[in-house]
């Protein structure tokens, strides 16, 4: 049986656990090789010896322009093209309500999730093969009202423009430019939160569950596969229909 990213490169960022990681693991085992990004070498280590093969891990903080330069060169000198672009790095604050919204929150939600989509993208363009996928990460709370994720929720919502925007300008060049939309997924993002707050959120989920980063990493496999080439500038929600219904 053929692999659905046999002899593929693929670029992933902030893929040192949870979705990003699955995803990673996933591509592997379809054929590609994979670059993945992590802030914290130790965690980078770790997750590319979980994934063991046809990987190169890169430390480098997404909302760093610098950093950002520094992934391009390598996947140019070690591969010299990018045929899917997963910008998955993000980070958010929770429970933050207006009033206590600060310039630091808004700068590290922001100089991640956004500044650093928009430049990831950027500098990958000259290596991004024509007829290749970008994905990015948004979230339901791009189109959910959420008490205290206004910032968080402003930051996605921005993601699902420029998908938008991305796909006009790329369209010359067949690049297809989609969003995920993860809803509650079973990651470390819930360690730690009390169990009748998890009980809570579940009720609201028609699917009666929260997600796994493997399905997660199923859709992003779609998107970044020829089983994709006619979906374009979409936002596909991956969250037992809680942001649907």
């Amino acid at each position: 049986m053929s692999r659905k990213l046999e002899n593929k490169v693929a670029v992933i960022t902030g893929a040192t656990s949870g979705m990003a990681l699955a995803t990673a693991k996933l591509f592997v085992e379809e054929g590609a090789y994979v670059f993945i990004t992590g802030r914290r070498q130790e965690l980078l280590d770790k997750a590319v010896a979980e994934i063991g093969r046809n990987v190169t891990g890169i430390r480098a903080d997404s909302g760093n322009l610098a950093d950002l330069d520094r992934i391009i060169d390598t996947v140019k000198k070690e591969k010299g093209h990018i045929d899917v672009l997963y910008a998955s790095a993000g980070v958010g604050d929770f429970g933050v309500m207006l009033g206590n919204v600060t310039e630091d929150v808004y700068a590290k939600t922001f100089d991640v999730n956004v500044k650093g989509t928009i430049f990831t993208v950027q500098k990958a363009l000259p290596l991004l093969a024509d007829g290749g996928s970008i994905i990015m990460t948004g979230s339901i709370a791009g189109v959910k009202a959420i008490p205290g994720m206004s910032v968080y929720s402003a930051s996605k919502a921005a993601i699902r423009s420029l998908a938008r925007t991305w796909t006009l300008e790329l369209k010359s060049r067949n690049i297809r430019v989609n969003v995920i939309s993860p809803g509650s997924i079973d990651t470390a993002t819930f360690d730690g939160v009390p169990q009748e707050v998890r009980d809570a959120l579940t009720q609201q989920i028609p699917m009666g569950r929260f997600g796994t980063s493997e399905e997660i990493a199923s859709a992003a496999l779609f998107l970044a596969s020829s089983d994709s080439t006619y979906v374009s500038g979409a936002e596909l929600f991956v969250d037992g229909g809680f942001a649907q219904v």
